[in-house]
């Protein structure tokens, strides 16, 4: 089972200038939380515990701000600052030594998941120590992401970055997950003509390798990009009707980590004290009561 994950909570969020000037674009609220609690709770559904977050140079006080006492989330939080965005994959580079000679998941801190068998999929596959999974989602805008062509046997044929043709429609989502020997190989890869090495080339490397696995994620199951005002838009909405109708939180660290054991009451109580009275901590309240 994966122990680690890395959450990219870097970068510029050119995508969402000028707001992005001031504030962090991972920090900015998706409904009632902040941004990166979505890929962060996701990645706890999973069983998941021990969490490296890639983070710009002075940011590291505003994310413990917005993530509170860990100790009563069950879970460990170590910071990484990249010092200028060089790429995705040296989030393995410039955090190799806390990895540890591990698999590792990574998941960008701008990307939503939802869907009640997304978690059990994902947490399958988690469980697989050897070589690259990648997660897949059928899309529109091909030409803004990485994407998977496939071949008359359904055997990949191609994988590539933002092309303007294709015949696929299956995008490359911001969850991986690389065995031990991702540093490695990440350390090899060029600068792309953006100056910056990319994804693609790191997941082709494992394609040549013969060691990449596939996970679609089709029905019944939602995923956002929201570093983009539509899809942050969206998202917005989308949680906001999901929690109205059904009396329930997305993305709530405090339920994930009290269902799966990780703390106790307790540590529910002292989450509230750090809450003010508002929809937020009547949840926490209501899941002390109530169990």
């Amino acid at each position: 089972m994966i122990k680690k994950a890395i959450i990219l909570c870097g970068g510029t969020g050119s995508r969402m200038f000028p707001v992005t000037k001031a504030v962090n674009k991972q920090l900015l609220p998706v409904f009632d939380k902040p941004m990166f609690y979505y890929p962060l709770s996701l990645l706890m559904l999973s069983g998941i515990k021990e969490f490296i977050f890639i983070i710009n140079k002075g940011q590291k006080e505003n994310f413990l701000n917005a993530l509170g006492n860990v100790d009563d989330l069950g879970i460990k939080v170590e910071f990484v600052v990249q010092s200028k965005p060089r790429g995705l994959p040296d989030a393995f580079v410039i955090s190799e030594k806390l990895i540890m000679n591990e698999s590792v998941a990574m998941v960008l801190g701008d990307n939503f998941f939802y869907g009640s068998m997304l978690s059990p999929i994902i947490k399958n596959s988690l469980k697989n120590h050897k070589g690259c999974n990648i997660y897949l989602y059928p899309s529109n805008n091909t030409s803004a992401y990485g994407v998977v062509e496939f071949n008359s046997k359904n055997k990949i044929k191609r994988i590539v970055e933002k092309p303007k043709r294709t015949d696929s429609n299956l995008i490359i989502t911001g969850l991986y997950v690389f065995d031990k020997e991702v540093s490695k190989y990440a350390k090899k890869l060029k600068p792309s003509k953006r100056g910056e090495i990319e994804m693609v080339d790191l997941i082709n490397i494992y394609k040549k390798l013969n060691k990449l696995n596939i996970v679609k994620l089709g029905r019944g199951s939602a995923w956002m990009d929201v570093g983009n005002f539509n899809d942050l838009h969206s998202a917005n909405n989308f949680i906001q009707n999901i929690e109205s109708r059904q009396n329930y939180k997305i993305g709530c660290l405090e339920e994930i980590a009290f269902n799966n054991k990780w703390i106790t009451k307790e540590n529910l109580k002292n989450r509230l004290k750090q809450n003010k009275i508002n929809f937020y901590s009547n949840y926490l309240k209501n899941l002390i009561t109530s169990k």
